[in-house]
């Protein structure tokens, strides 16, 4: 007798989201969350939360008590090389952040300097803060060191000739050769790690990010040196790999 396979139950909250958003889009006009949760059967507790959550998002935009669709939902229909870089990454920390519950963020280099452009927080007690828009100088972040990788050599040369290094922890790598180093065993190795080069206590990781071969950014993910180990690092290198080629 053949064995039949058994497809599995649809997820509830999943079939409640996507139902929300259809119910929005079908009402342009806006609805308030009472008849959502009347039409759809959803306790307004339960509704609260997901409307938030789509709100935050932007899929949906709240105008007085009303639900509207939001700006989101364009986005998703968008092609790829029309979207902000933001937008291309955002998807990509958050996974990185829920994968491992540790700080993860997109870095961009501005000037001589590491900006992050995304990031999401880890949830745990002990953790490193990134805001948005920080600004840190390249030779002292996992993710500056991959910028410096990938820059052409004359733009390298003229970084060492025009930057004056900070020395933050007894940790920082500041001197030319010594960078020089850390550029090697990135091109080696593909992933850059700064032990406490920034800020004591903490441990920054980065990979370097492309689009169509571009070099846009890179991905990192910043934890408490407490809870670095080799097991870890094998998690955040495989992580980071992995965001970096659904980018590309």
């Amino acid at each position: 007798m053949m064995a039949t396979s058994v497809a599995p139950p649809p997820v509830k909250s999943a079939l409640r989201t996507l139902d929300v958003i259809e119910f929005v889009v079908a009402h342009r006009q806006g609805v308030v969350a009472q008849e959502i949760a009347g039409a759809l059967g959803i306790p307004v507790s339960s509704l609260s939360y997901l409307l938030t959550t789509l709100a935050d998002r932007g899929y949906l935009v709240r105008e007085g008590r009303r639900y509207l669709p939001g700006p989101g939902l364009e986005r998703l229909r968008a092609p790829q090389h029309a979207m902000p870089l933001a937008d291309r990454v955002a998807p990509l920390v958050r996974a990185l952040k829920g994968e491992l519950n540790e700080t993860a963020s997109f870095m961009v280099q501005r000037g001589w300097e590491v900006e992050s452009l995304v990031t999401e927080a880890s949830d745990q007690a002990l953790r490193y803060a990134v805001d948005p828009g920080t600004r840190r100088p390249l030779h002292a972040l996992a993710a500056g060191k991959v910028i410096l990788a990938a820059l052409p050599a004359d733009d390298l040369a003229r970084y060492f000739v025009e930057t004056t290094r900070a020395v933050f922890t007894p940790a920082t790598r500041a001197s030319e050769a010594e960078l020089r180093q850390d550029i090697a065993r990135i091109a080696a190795d593909g992933m850059a790690i700064a032990r406490e080069e920034a800020t004591v206590g903490i441990v920054g990781t980065a990979v370097p990010a492309r689009i169509d071969g571009a070099f846009v950014g890179a991905f990192s993910v910043a934890i408490p040196a407490v809870r670095f180990d080799d097991v870890l690092e094998a998690r955040l290198r495989q992580a980071l790999l992995r965001a970096a080629s659904a980018l590309s």
